[in-house]
């Protein structure tokens, strides 16, 4: 499979997707133009903002709320608790970068900074990637369990009770 029969494959699958959305088909038909090449085309507008630092922080900002943000919504509306416990890692770090950067001024040292966390908070907000879980799991867990495994703390069995949560374990 060449590589323009790979990209024509996921434009047909993400064109599939996009026509669950009304919007995106009423767009479609007023205009001519595809609904997959008018996501992308605002997809890739909205990175070159970000890249070039035109409203990097807020478009960064708003990005990394707006979609987990969703999502949260509806893990707390639905009946499933496994749904709920896998965005509270992603907040964690969602705040973490909000902290750092209020803190210190990261945009100045580090190239393209807003570009990089706009990639990264995707990667970590999106439920198809799950990079908050790893993040949670590989970092996260180790440096702070010992803090929270203090058995007359008020986090006493917290753990236990997230990973009963995650692994779907009925708790007692």
């Amino acid at each position: 499979m060449s590589y323009q029969d790979k990209a024509l494959h996921y434009v047909s699958q993400l064109d599939k997707e996009l026509s669950k959305y009304p919007l995106l088909v009423n767009l479609e038909k007023q205009t001519g133009a595809p609904k997959a090449y008018v996501v992308a085309g605002i997809a890739g507008f909205y990175f070159f903002l970000v890249a070039l630092n035109f409203g990097g922080q807020t478009l960064t900002n708003l990005a990394g709320f707006i979609v987990p943000g969703y999502y949260t919504l509806g893990a707390l509306f639905s009946s499933a608790r496994l749904e709920e416990t896998q965005w509270i890692p992603y907040w964690l770090i969602f705040a973490f970068f909000t902290v750092l950067e209020s803190l210190f001024s990261v945009t100045y040292w580090v190239p393209f900074y807003f570009a990089a966390k706009l990639l990264f908070l995707l990667w970590a907000g999106l439920p198809q990637a799950g990079g908050a879980q790893i993040i949670f799991r590989a970092f996260l867990a180790p440096v702070l369990s010992k803090y929270f495994q203090n058995p007359g703390a008020a986090s006493a069995g917290l753990r236990s009770k997230v990973d009963a949560a995650t692994t779907g374990d009925k708790i007692h």
